[in-house]
């Protein structure tokens, strides 16, 4: 066959419609051992407002491509313990949010931090989410206002969301596949003049697309959750848009009408899609990932059985070197506007407190659904290495690690990356109120916390 023959038939195969397969029926005669709950609330900014992702944009937004999303999956044992997970179709959640909508949920519901999961797709093209001053945007006060009335009816649509989750509780079996898709590419080029943002095919990637089906005790689909490990950053423009990972819930639900679909941002921030930059490449990798997750629901999945438990731990992460009051003072006098900008605020919080921050409180989660399926949810922009070595190491059952949960305030980088340097490894560091790039053991600190939290939980 000729090249020019094999392209056709490869062009022909994009534009054809997806034949979706009948999906497994339960087995009748199998008890339920779980109640499931799912909710959805839109979160699409109703004015347009500042975007999230990227220092060199101008202006607020210009309209919606697609609209945004959160939605909540909760999940109860047969002994009552209780989960909820919360997916959100934007840049992420601030750790201040998080832990206002905890409390609040603590009260109203009952539930412990541990119990609550929160993951962000990390879409650049998302409303601004962190209030308080920013190095990233300097917005003018009538932006920053907007940015505040967000946040305030965001933290109150969360709170109504899980609440909703939580009512819709009823028998159901969980299940566990998971398949493959090929367009996230490493970026961490290495050149002779160090590292640079630009695919990299023989870079580490995790391709793996995780998928926890919810079924009714009937067999009917009512939820697919389902993962990717890679930025999602196909698109810069000014309209509200979910990216790939908003496409491909889509296309999900699309094709189960029933049935909600929520994505879980994997450890992908060294990781982007390839190509990019139009709306139809976002489409066309949400079409792959929904694809990979049709593949997921072909064959018997696995079942997944309690009893569940939850466990969240608090580690401190070390900067390798934080700048000091002298550091501050020339960074400032700078004619960059990020480090002045910067170099502001982290005087400003030396003026309140006295110190200048020496470590960073990062958040570990675990989540164990018996022996059949552990999930970690790691806090920040993790790195691939993350997740390659954890299911390494952790090899006794299915792995699910998840970047971008329950605070994304930066990139957290391995100890390979720091040693290469680039962007993830402190570059980035130039965009965050963090006084420095992280010390060589915070890769060691997080996975040794993971360890323990698994072992804990299979105790």
């Amino acid at each position: 066959m000729s090249h020019s023959s094999s392209f056709v038939i490869v062009c022909l195969s994009l534009l054809s419609p997806i034949i979706i397969p009948s999906v497994r029926a339960a087995d009748p005669g199998e008890m339920p051992t779980w109640k499931a709950g799912v909710a959805t609330v839109d979160v699409t900014p109703t004015e347009p407002m500042w975007m999230a992702g990227y220092a060199s944009r101008r202006k607020p937004s210009e309209g919606i491509t697609n609209r945004l999303s959160a939605k909540g999956l909760a999940v109860e044992d047969e002994r009552g313990t209780k989960l909820v997970i919360v997916t959100l179709d934007l840049i992420g959640i601030p750790r201040g949010m998080r832990d206002a909508i905890i409390e609040r949920v603590t009260e109203k519901h009952g539930l412990s931090a541990a119990a609550v999961m929160f993951n962000a797709s990390h879409t650049h093209s998302g409303p601004v989410v962190r209030s308080g001053g920013s190095v990233m945007y300097d917005l003018a006060p009538d932006e920053a206002q907007k940015v505040e009335a967000y946040n305030a009816g965001l933290q109150d649509k969360l709170v109504d969301l899980i609440g909703a989750a939580l009512t819709d509780l009823a028998p159901a079996r969980l299940s566990y596949s998971h398949a493959r898709a090929g367009f996230a590419m490493n970026r961490r080029l290495p050149t002779d003049k160090g590292v640079q943002n630009s695919p990299y095919p023989e870079g580490p990637v995790d391709h793996a697309v995780p998928v926890l089906r919810v079924e009714s005790p009937e067999g009917k689909l009512r939820a697919i959750m389902f993962g990717y490990a890679c930025h999602n950053t196909t698109l810069g423009l000014f309209d509200f848009c979910g990216d790939y990972a908003g496409f491909a819930q889509e296309f999900i639900e699309e094709a189960h009408p029933d049935a909600k679909a929520l994505f879980v941002m994997g450890c992908g921030d060294d990781q982007n899609p390839y190509p990019r930059g139009t709306v139809e490449l976002a489409r066309q990798h949400g079409r792959t990932l929904a694809t990979a997750v049709e593949a997921a629901l072909l064959p018997t999945a696995k079942p997944v059985r309690g009893p569940l438990k939850v466990g969240l731990r608090e580690v401190e992460l070390e900067f390798a070197s934080p700048l000091n009051r002298e550091a501050l003072i020339a960074l400032q006098a700078t004619s960059d506007k990020l480090d002045q900008r910067k170099a502001a605020l982290l005087l400003e919080d030396l003026a309140k407190t006295g110190k200048i921050q020496k470590t960073y409180t990062y958040p570990v989660q675990a989540i164990r659904f018996g022996n059949d399926l552990t999930l970690i949810a790691l806090a920040g922009e993790t790195v691939v290495d993350f997740s390659l070595r954890l299911k390494r190491e952790l090899n006794d059952g299915p792995l699910w690690v998840a970047g971008y949960s329950n605070d994304v305030f930066g990139y957290v980088p391995s100890r390979r990356v720091l040693e290469e340097g680039g962007y993830e490894a402190g570059g980035s560091m130039k965009y965050t109120r963090l006084p420095g790039p992280f010390a060589a053991n915070v890769e060691e600190i997080i996975v040794d916390a993971v360890h323990e939290l698994v072992k804990q939980l299979g105790e």
